[in-house]
């Protein structure tokens, strides 16, 4: 076995034990062998092979060692439900593979959670900053999308010296709210989801969000927003490089988006996209795929992993 010269992070994976979430009033349930209730039918939310529908950090480490990504940045959404406690688990048992993200709840989405509970209604917004490096905002999703409304959790992770998670609305409908909170919280490091909502008109106005000192795009989704082109995505490299020319290549991360991306192609596959294009330099692929992560969640003493050689 060699080492693939990379040290490799990703930046935008979910894991839960238990999927228990929704999409506006609608729940979102494992039914087995990677199936869940979404949008009010059934869809293949994960792997087959997942046929417990429990998507854990043990199951993800093997694709992570086969892959040769070192490490990954844990981030939340709403229709998986609230995953604090197990991510604190897993954090707490993998600690050089993992940072974690607490999930932000508005007011839309603790009404839906708990509703069926009996749980007495609660209005004010809940994030947990104990344990956790950053902090997850659905921002797309928030009842309320100017995201001045939300200054104190922005406030309070800044002054934590954590960061934010932020999948934002689609286009540049949330840029200036977004960008009033950037000039309000100075050191405040921010992560921008999706690639902006790539395939969205506007999406370059999310990632000249990045112009400022402490704000990275990350590239969770991509391999879903190209998925009509597949593999090999020459469409989201040219999207990559077209954001390099927006902010530099030194404010671009990889992420998978693991396992709703995984459903058509391998872990492997979407980082193999990123090796293999001619499109990117050795220094581009080198600062894409692991080193602006590295200096922005703070991994420390990784080195590229040894490859492991496939049977075929």
């Amino acid at each position: 076995m060699t080492e693939s010269g990379y040290v490799i992070i990703d930046a935008h994976v979910h894991l839960w034990e238990k999927q228990d979430g929704y999409v506006g009033k609608l729940p979102v349930r494992g039914l087995g062998n990677g199936k869940s209730t979404f949008l009010g039918g059934v869809h293949q939310m994960m792997p087959p092979y997942m046929e417990d529908n429990r998507n854990t950090a043990e199951r993800l480490i093997a694709n992570m060692d086969y892959a040769g990504v070192n490490a990954c940045a844990v981030t939340q959404e709403y229709l998986d439900g609230n995953q604090n406690e197990y991510l604190l688990t897993v954090r707490a048992k993998y600690p050089g593979r993992f940072r974690i993200t607490a999930l932000y709840e508005d007011e839309g989405y603790v009404e839906e959670r708990y509703k069926e509970d009996n749980v007495t209604k609660r209005t004010v917004p809940i994030v947990t900053l104990d344990g956790f490096d950053g902090v997850k905002i659905c921002a797309c999703r928030l009842r309320n999308k100017d995201l001045t409304a939300h200054m104190d959790v922005f406030k309070s992770v800044e002054a934590a010296g954590k960061y934010v998670s932020i999948d934002m609305a689609d286009g540049d409908e949330q840029v200036e709210s977004m960008q009033a909170v950037i000039n309000a919280c100075p050191d405040l490091r921010v992560a921008i989801g999706h690639f902006g909502m790539v395939t969205t008109p506007g999406w370059q106005k999310q990632i000249e969000l990045a112009k400022n000192k402490k704000v990275y795009i990350e590239s969770g989704g991509l391999t879903w927003l190209f998925h009509k082109e597949f593999y090999p995505y020459p469409s989201a490299i040219d999207a990559i490089l077209e954001a390099r020319d927006i902010c530099g290549m030194d404010k671009l991360m990889w992420g998978s988006d693991y396992p709703r991306t995984m459903t058509d192609i391998t872990y492997k596959s979407a980082v193999r996209f990123i090796l293999d294009t001619p499109k990117m330099t050795d220094e581009e692929k080198r600062l894409f795929l692991g080193e602006n992560a590295v200096r922005f969640y703070g991994f420390e003493g990784l080195s590229p992993l040894p490859v492991i050689d496939n049977m075929l």
